[in-house]
This record gives structure tokens, sequence and C-alpha cells, in this order.
């Protein structure tokens, strides 16, 4: 036999007690606690992942997110205190590190935060020794430790969002601002605060922290010191000199600042039970005023609806984009705003919206399903009944009551629920909106009840005693007495025949439901049993008890008994197919056994819950399991086998979709069905009368806003284009005035430059010429100097060679010859500055020459800007003639309005009266529609009561065939009976098996009697539709013959219509005939007036263009007029029935 194996499906509730409950993933995903786990809830989408816990958990401490929105922090307490790092970003959520106190002993971790670069993390240990842990995380490295409170506990540690090395802590007379430097923290603020409680705090910058206390006070530190105080419910800032005197007033009557949170525009901070106030920061002062005030609803189906207000708030966040606040409270629930819609309400106090289903916020109790419908009830000491849907994942309905609910059992259908409640036993109806109360019986706190699989029978436990009452007479059919201590557990068979209970007495007993005769017990007083379940086949029972076992019972003994270890079994369940078998423990697990059950312990367990599992149910298709626990938590389990497939069904189960309603609220929702729809129909009509009008009206103010509009908008217009040229022309004139002293100026630098150019080419020509000549002058000076010397010296050398010897005569050759080397290089040096000088000279000819090109250049661009000038001087004359024309046009669309105004009125009073009678119509052909669609239903109505008489006939066919199957079977075992005539015992046993299987005590009793009355009923029926028949054949001939009268009257007016058509129609010959002789008269006019002077020419002209201009409009208001007629003719052809008269085409 293949595993069964769970899966996480769903899961409702929150873990409250856990510091930062509530955490923000990204924009649609937030994360929170629940039972053992953590989830990963979509908002939008519904759907959840879950981070599940570490093994022998005790209890979940606090949750920290990184900055960059990774890695999740999870502070737990096992053996020793620990918190587990995981990568949110892997799809399964895995673990990165695992972090302890190490040397160091820790209990638990009360609270954490991650660094601004996510590299480091900062822990906050419990007492006695409440040590400050700075980690770097991913190397698992203790950075550095500190002390930060001898006896006060510590709600809040956090970073410098802009420093690693600067971190905060608060607490119960604790503000303490420590830097990171040397491998130590050191503390860097002096403030006393041996009065203060701080609740909570947060980072507005670098340096400014804002906290919070337990009376009701927000404090804002600077660098480490107090800069001003201030009361959440007065707002009044206190200054930091009157502190000594504030200390001694009573903080009790202000409300707790239990959590803060700052974001851009300023903070957000809880202001006593289900209040958050929203402050913004003060631009010209570092301070802060309160915008805002957020609360909690009420809760719509509760006995107490401002119960909900008095929550406190736990924990707020905010998404990354900043535009919805969600928040956490103390009884587990979760609710949202977003920040931009709350600032365009107007007021201050705004509402929360649920961020999801609301939720248990105590031990849950009871537990149960249904077959017929995906529904899951539950029961709460919270005093409170909630319906829930595990296909959909919603939940459906709940209901708080007066007293507090210790068990609850779901009718098979669905439709009812049984809740045990500390005063009464009461069997409600789930209705479409409401859970109501319609029988009561006197059983108290009762702590077990159960519908049979049947839903004929329901069982309750009263102390030691089970009642089982009827469904259907409520009688209390069997008491079934023996155990000596409380049932704790109860459960029917398949077929509903047996019941097994357990109790604290170590008793299991199985009893029968017929007779109340207890069949098998089982009793180890040993033991006291918490869970009782019953195996498909009813032969074997599953109790677990306080001896940490599990006990698998047939025939009265403990046929196996599984050890599980120190760990106390609290509930045990096993599907309908007998594959699984599941067991919840004491410590919040689920674990899953194979069956038959294993001689070792062979099981696999599943982190749940945070609290004992109370109950345990697995749905009728054997496809989700239900476990319920004290920490307030529902969760869904899918059941599926190791290859990750759900298991396999017998048939195919589809969901019922009745919902039960009460006759009165069917009739009332009927009623205000009705009178909307009667309200609907006068505020359409009421409607189109006021849009008439409305159109009407807004068509006048339109006309006259226009005129004054366009008048406006004419002297805005010439006002705009006499400021335009008068400043065209004095910019133009202006930048002409510049341009004309910039070429002035640039033509007196020119010749300036050329002169100077000119200058020093003639000065350095000069010098150069001079230069060259005092050179060659100097050189040939030298050369015939040299020579002459050589002269003498050669002469001198001959009359010496003739004494001196030829050694002397040859040193002063060279020294000679040296001489005359030096002067050539000399000459030749003289002779590359000459060439140097040329090239400069070379060079300031270029630069002449650009200059010219230049000054080309500036002449063209102020030729081009003259052409320039001269267009816009036309354009501005353009634009004069148009507006002269534009005047002239105004004054023709006056004379054009006034005589419009004149035609419209009369037009506008005709089409008033033909629209009247049109409407009229509508509300006579209304009528009609109404009643014909009243007899198009009872015709409906009487076909649907036909068709159920023909289903009810076809059923009794059925009988017919399945009583002649029945006798046909009969005879022959009748037959094989007969064979055996001659053997008496073997015939008599015969016939007994004959009579047990074909005659039954109810079939016996009262039968004659039975089919008189059901022949009575036949007949009385028939007679009765046969009337309705009848009556109804009378109606119809009656609105056929009203039908008839009102087409008739119809007709009539259709008549009387066109009877008016047809005088327009005339009217407008007449109106034609005339426009023609106006326009002869007019020509003839002409003729007389063009013999005047010229003005009497110019005044003649313009009466002209005015009457032709109104004869213009007349024609148009004659085709507009044309329009509208044909308009309301098919109007009437559309709504009238047809005619067989025909309209007579229109002339043209």
């Amino acid at each position: 036999m293949a595993t069964v194996v769970a899966q996480s499906h769903y899961i409702f509730g929150l873990r409250t007690g856990v510091r930062n409950n509530l955490l923000y993933y990204d924009e649609q995903t937030v994360i929170f606690p629940c039972g053992n786990n953590c989830v990963r809830y979509n908002i939008n989408q519904k759907w959840q992942k879950f981070i599940p816990g570490t093994e022998r958990s005790q209890r979940m401490q606090a949750l920290a997110i990184s900055t960059n929105r990774r890695y999740l922090a999870v502070s737990e307490c096992t053996e020793k205190a620990t918190i587990t790092v995981y990568d949110l970003q892997h799809e399964q959520s895995r673990k990165r590190k695992v972090l302890t106190g190490g040397e160091i002993p820790v209990d638990e971790f009360v609270c954490m935060a991650f660094s601004p670069d996510s590299k480091y993390l900062i822990s906050q240990a419990g007492g006695p020794d409440w040590t400050l842990f700075l980690w770097m995380w991913e190397k698992k490295k203790v950075m550095a430790t500190v002390k930060t409170s001898t006896d006060g506990p510590i709600h809040q540690v956090s970073f410098n969002p802009q420093d690693n090395t600067q971190i905060c802590v608060s607490g119960t007379g604790v503000f303490k601002i420590f830097r990171y430097a040397g491998e130590t923290l050191k503390q860097s603020n002096t403030f006393k605060t041996d009065t203060h409680n701080f609740l909570c705090h947060t980072w507005m910058s670098t340096e400014q922290v804002i906290a919070g206390t337990d009376a009701g006070q927000l404090t804002m530190f600077e660098s480490g010191r107090l800069r001003w105080e201030m009361n959440v419910t007065s707002v009044q800032k206190i200054d930091s000199k009157s502190e000594k005197q504030d200390s001694n007033e009573t903080p009790s009557a202000f409300p707790r600042v239990t959590a803060i949170l700052g974001y851009s525009n300023g903070f957000a901070c809880s202001a006593g039970p289900g209040t958050v106030c929203l402050f913004e920061k003060i631009e010209e002062e570092d301070q802060y005023k309160k915008t805002k005030e957020i609360k909690i609803p009420q809760e719509l189906f509760s006995n107490d609806p401002s119960s909900a207000e008095q929550q406190e708030i736990s924990t707020l966040c905010i998404s990354p984009s900043e535009e919805t606040l969600a928040a956490s409270t103390d009884r587990g629930q979760l609710y949202s705003i977003n920040l931009s819609l709350a600032e365009f309400n107007k007021g201050v106090c705004v509402q929360f919206e649920r961020l999801s289903h609301s939720s248990h916020s105590s031990v849950i109790t009871g537990l149960s399903t249904c077959i017929r419908k995906p529904l899951i009830a539950t029961c709460s000491l919270d005093r409170s009944v909630r319906i829930w849907n595990f296909e959909t994942n919603v939940l459906e309905m709940y209901k708080e009551f007066q007293e507090e609910a210790y068990s609850v059992a779901l009718h098979p259908t669905g439709l009812y629920v049984l809740v045990g409640f500390s005063d009464k036993l009461r069997l409600m109806t789930l209705l479409i909106d409401d859970i109501r109360t319609f029988k009561e019986f006197t059983v108290r706190s009762c702590r077990e009840c159960v519908f049979s699989h049947g839903g004929h029978l329901f069982a309750a436990v009263n102390g030691n005693v089970i009642n089982i009452y009827s469904t259907t007479t409520f009688e209390d059919v069997l008491n079934l007495k023996g155990h000596n201590e409380k049932v704790r557990a109860i459960a029917f068979s398949a077929d509903d025949s047996r019941l097994v209970s357990c109790g604290m007495d170590g008793a299991v007993y199985e009893w029968n439901t017929l007779t109340g005769a207890r069949e098998s017990e089982s009793v180890l007083k040993t033991c006291s049993y918490t869970g009782v379940t019953i195996s498909p086949d009813a032969k074997t029972f599953f109790a677990v008890g306080t001896d940490c076992s599990l006990k698998e019972i047939q025939d009265c003994q403990v046929s196996t008994e599984v050890r599980t270890g120190d760990v106390v079994c609290t509930t045990v369940a096993m599907s309908r197919s007998g594959r699984a078998l599941f067991v919840g423990t004491s410590t919040g697990t689920v674990r899953a056994i194979k069956y038959p059950l294993p001689i070792q312990n062979d099981w696999i367990e599943y982190q749940a819950h945070a609290g004992p599992v109370t109950k345990m149910v697995i749905t009728f298709d054997d496809q989700f399991l239900i476990t319920a626990s004290e920490d307030s938590c529902l969760f869904i389990w899918k059941i599926i086998d190791k290859e990750g497939q759900g298991l396999k069904r017998e048939k195919e189960l589809r969901y019922a979709e009745e919902i039960l309603i009460t006759k009165s609220d069917l009739e009332e929702k009927n009623k205000l069905m009705l009178d909307l729809n009667a309200r609907v129909t006068e505020l359409q009509e009421e409607n189109k009368i006021n849009s008439l009008k409305a159109e009407k009206e807004v068509l006048k103010v339109e006309k006259e806003k226009q005129q004054t509009a366009h008048a406006k908008a004419l002297s805005e217009v010439l006002e705009k284009h006499d400021k335009e040229q008068q400043d065209m022309e004095s910019a133009n004139n202006q930048k002409l005035m510049l341009e004309y002293e910039k070429y002035q100026e640039l033509q007196l630098k020119l010749h300036k430059v050329q002169q100077e150019y000119e200058q020093q080419l003639h000065s350095v020509e000069d010098s150069k010429t001079r230069a060259l000549e005092e050179m060659m002058q100097s050189y040939e000076a030298r050369l015939e100097e040299k020579m002459t010397l050589i002269t003498q010296n050669q002469d001198e050398s001959q009359q010496k060679m003739k004494k001196r010897p030829t050694t002397k005569l040859k040193v002063e050759l060279d020294t000679t010859t040296k001489q005359f080397h030096v002067l050539q290089k000399e000459i030749e040096n003289r002779n590359l500055e000459i060439e140097k000088l040329k090239q400069e000279v070379q060079k300031l000819q270029s630069v002449i020459k650009a200059l010219e090109n230049d000054i080309t250049g500036l002449k063209t661009a102020i030729q081009k800007r003259d052409g320039i000038i001269q267009d816009k001087e036309k354009s501005i004359y353009e634009l004069k003639k148009k507006n002269d024309t534009l005047n002239k046009t105004i004054e023709v669309m006056g004379f054009r309005a006034e005589y419009m105004e004149e035609q419209i009125e009369p037009k506008e009073k005709e089409i008033e009266d033909l629209k009247e009678q049109m409407l009229e119509m509508e509300g006579e052909l209304k009528e009609f529609h109404k009643t014909n669609t009243e007899l198009e239903l009872k015709i409906a109505e009487l076909t649907l009561k036909l068709k159920t008489k023909d289903k009810e006939m076809h059923k009794e066919m059925r009988k017919v065939q399945d009583i002649g199957v029945l006798v046909q079977r009969f005879k022959s075992d009748l037959h094989t009976c007969v064979e055996c005539i001659q053997d008496p015992k073997r015939f008599k046993e015969n016939v007994r098996e004959l009579y047990k299987c074909y005659v039954q005590p109810s079939d016996v009793v009262e039968k004659v009697a039975v089919d008189t009355d059901i022949q009575r009923e036949n007949h009385r029926q028939r007679e009765h539709y046969e009337k309705i028949i009848t009556t109804l054949k009378n109606q119809l001939t009656r609105d056929i013959n009203v039908f008839q009268a009102n087409n008739t009257k119809l007709m009539k007016d259709n008549v009387t219509l066109m009877k008016e058509i047809n005088d327009l129609r005339q009217e407008l010959r007449t109106v034609r005939m005339q426009l023609h002789s106006y326009e002869s008269q007019s020509s003839f006019n002409k003729n007389i007036k063009s013999s005047a002077n010229t003005r009497g020419a110019a005044s003649a002209g313009r009466n002209d263009l005015m009457s032709q201009q109104s004869l213009e409009e007349a024609e148009k208001i004659i085709q507009f007029q044309r329009l509208e007629i044909q308009r309301l003719k098919q109007e009437m052809n559309g709504k009238t029935p047809s005619s067989r008269t025909k309209l007579p085409p229109l002339v043209s």
C-alpha cells in the first residue's frame, strides 16, 4: 500500500505574541506567522506559500526582514534559542544560516533587525542578562556583545537606516544608542529614562529617532538628546525643559503607543485601542502635525460591534512603494489601508479594510465537515461560530453569540449546524446571510456532538451520558449510559448502525444505535482517552490518550499499540478509504502513520500548530485533512500519495449549491425588489424629464457663455495682437540698432587692426632690411680685415719661415682656419633667422584674410535680418486685415443669433407637445408589455407544474416496473422453495428466508390505508389544477380583449398624428411660398437701389446680406424640422403596432 502524505494547502489565522508578526515582501505579498509556520500570502491572487518552522520548536518570538527584502530571520525557542535566516528568493525559501548564542547561555531572542546593507544582524537576548548580539550573519561571526538592561524588558532594537555602526535599543526605562567601533559596542547618549517605558521607536533620519511610550507620549531624540515630547491624543508639544514637571503626572489616562513606523512623508503610530494616527512633517521646522486618524471598523455580526475597536495594534508595516499601510492586532486580525485613498477622503478619521478573512481569536473547541457541500464549521471560546469553504478558501459566514461554544457539528447536507453552548445545545439553520436558531435542547456545556452520516440522527455528550436525538422529530431516542467519567470523543460508523465513544475513565465502548445496547468494550484505567475513530468496515477502532500511544482495538482487545515517544496524542482521524491514518499531538504536530500499523515507530511528522491539536477531521472525499488547535489557527492539508497525486475517489462528488432562506426573508426581498424596480422606473422617467430640461438650460447657458466667451476672446485677441505688434516693432528696432552699432564697432576694429598690422609689417621689413645690411657690412668689413690679416700673416710667415721652424706656422694656420669655420656658422644662423621672420609675415597675412572673410559674413547676415523684418511687417499687415474681417463676421453672427432666437421658441413649443403625446403612448405600451410578461410568467409556471406532474408519473411507472421485477424474483424464489416441499424443515427455512428478504415490518402496517390516501390526494390535486387552468383560460380571454381595445385606441391616436403631420406639411408649403415672394421682392428692391450713391449702396449691400443670411437660416430651420418629424415617425413606427394605412410621401 502506497504511503499517504499531507501537504500544506491553506491556513486561516495569525499567531499572536510574535514581535513584527506582519511584514511586506513586495507590493502584493505579506509574510506573517501562523501556527509553527510562516506564511507568504498574495493579497490579490489569494495564494499561500509556507515556510515550516524548526522541529521541536516550543515557541516563535520575533520576525525580521532584510532591507533588500531577500532574507527573513525567525527567532525560535527549541532546546536553546536559535535564529534561522531564510532566502526568500529561493522557490522553497531554503535555510541559509542558523545562529545561536554560542558560549553565552540564551533562552530566547526577543527582537531582531537587519542592517541597511543586509550584511549584519542584531538580536536582543532575554532576561536576566539582556545581552545584545551583533552578527556578521553569513559567516556566523559574533562581532560584538553588550548588556543593554539590568531589570527591565527590551521591546525593540534597530539599525540607523544609513549607518551600519549605529544601533538604537528601547525598553522599560531604557533608551540607548550604541556605536560599533574597535570590535565593541559603546553607548553614545546619556538621557535619563527611569520614568519612561518605551514600547517602540523608529528612525526619521540619520540623527533623529521618535519613540512611543505606554503613557501615550511621543518623544523625539536628536543626536542622542531629547528634542521634544508630545501626547498622541492632544498632540500638544511639550518643551524639554518642562520634563520634570510632566513626569509627576499619572500616565494611566493616556493610550499606549504600541507600534510606530516611519516613512518618507512622516510617521504612523498606534494611539490606543483600534486607532492609528498619521503625522506629517512641517517643512519649516522639525515638527510633525497629525493629519489622519485611522480606526478599525466595527464587526457587523458581533453582539458588541464596538468590541473590534478595542483591539490593540501590535505591528505596523508599509509596502515598498509606501502606498499601503498594514496592521496586525492582539486578537490575530489583519487590516490594511491605501494611504493615497486615505489622503483623498474628506475628514480626519478613516477606517481600515480587512487584509484577510476574519479568524478566531481564542482556542478552537469544535470542528466539523459535511458531505454535500465543501464547508467547514468551527467554534471557539471567542463565542463565535464560523463557516469556511475549503474549495475557494473563503470565510462564508460567521456569527458571535452571548455564550461560549464548546462543540459544533455540520449536517451532511450542509444546511444545518449543531452547536453546544455553555447553557444549551442549539440546532441552527445556515441561511443565505445568517445562522439562525430554530430548536434548543437542554444539554449544558456539550463538549462533543456529531451527526450521523445519513443525517437522521445526532449524538450529543452530556457529561458521562450520550444522548441520541432524531433530526426529524427532535425526540430523545436513546440515552447511552456506561461511562464513569466525562466522554471526550464519539464517532458514527459508515452505516450509522454503530456508535463508538471514549472517555476519561479509560473506556472505549461500541453502541448499537437501534437498540442502545453496548456491543463491545475495551477498558484501560491507566489511560484517559481523548480521541477515537472507527474504520470504514466498523470492525476496528483507533484511540489515543494520555499514555503517549496509539491503540488499535479489535474484538474488545488492543491488538496493536504504537508508542509515540514522550509526546501525548490528542486526536486521531482515518479516511473513508482506510488508507490514511493521522494523529494530532500536544506539541502541535501532525503525524501520518501507515496502515496496517507498523511494529516499529514509523511515521511522517509535520510542523503544524503552536499549541495542542484540539480537533482533526478528514473530508468526505478523502482529499483534505483539517486540523484545529489552541493557537486559534485552522490548517487545511491536501492528502496526496508520494507521487504527488490526490487519493483516488470511488465516485466523482459534486457539491450542492442550494441555500436556505426563510419565507419572510424571501417575501421581504421580493417586496424590496419590486419597490426598487418601481422606484427605478420612476427615477428613469424623472431623469428623462430633468435631463431634457437640464439640456435646454445648459444649451441656453452655453449659448450665453459662448457669446460672452467669443466677445472676451475677440477683445483678448485684439489686445494681444496690438501688444505683440508693438512688442515686435520695439524689439525689432532695438535689435536693428544693436546690430548696426555692432557693425560700426566691427568696422572700426577692422580698420584699426589693418593699420596696426600694416605698420607692424613695415616696421618689421625695415628692421629686417636694416639688420641684413648691417650684418652684410659688418661681415664684409670683418672679411676684409681677415683677408688683410691673412695676407699680412702670409707675408710675415714667409719672412719668418726663413727664420722660424715650420711647427709654429702650422699652429697659426690651424687657429685661423678654426676662426674661419666659426664665422661661417654665424652666417648660417643669421640666414635661418631671416627665413623665420618671413614665415611670420606669411601668417599675419593669412590672419588678415580671415578677418576680411568675417566682415563679409556679417554683412550678409545683416541683409538676411532686413528681409526677415520686412516679412514680419507684411504678416502684421495681414493680421490687421483679418481682425477687420473678424469684427464684421461678429456683427453678422449677432444678427443671426437674434433671428434664430425668434424662430426657435414657437418650434420648441410644437416639439414639446409632440413629445408629451409620445410619452403618453410609451406609458400605455409599457402597461401592455407588463400585462404580457405577467401572462407569460403564469403560463411558464403552469408548464413547470405540468412537467413536475409528468416526472411524478414517470416515477410511479418506474416504481411499478420495480415492483414487477420484485414479483418475478419472488416467483422464481417461490419456485425454488416449492421444489423442496417434500422436506418440511428445508421448506420452513426457505419460507423464513423469503419472509426476511421480501417482507419488512413497515410494509405490513397500514398498507391499504396508505393506498386509499394516495388516491384521494391524487384526485384532489387533479381537481385543483383543472380549476386553476380554467381560471387562467378565462383570464387570458379577458386580457386579449383588453389588448385589442388598447390596440384600436393606439390606431386612432396614430391616425390623429398622421393628420397633424399633413397639417405641418401644408404649413411648410405656405412658408415656402412666402419665402419665394420675399426673394422676388428683395431682387426688385435691389434693382431700384442700384442708382443710389456709394454710402447708400454700402448700406443696401449690408441689408441684402442680412436678408440672404436670414433666408439661409430659415431653410436650415425647415430642414431641421423635417428631420425631427422623420425621427418622430420612426419612433412611432418602432413602438406602436403597424397599421395598414400608409403615410403620404414628403413633398420636397
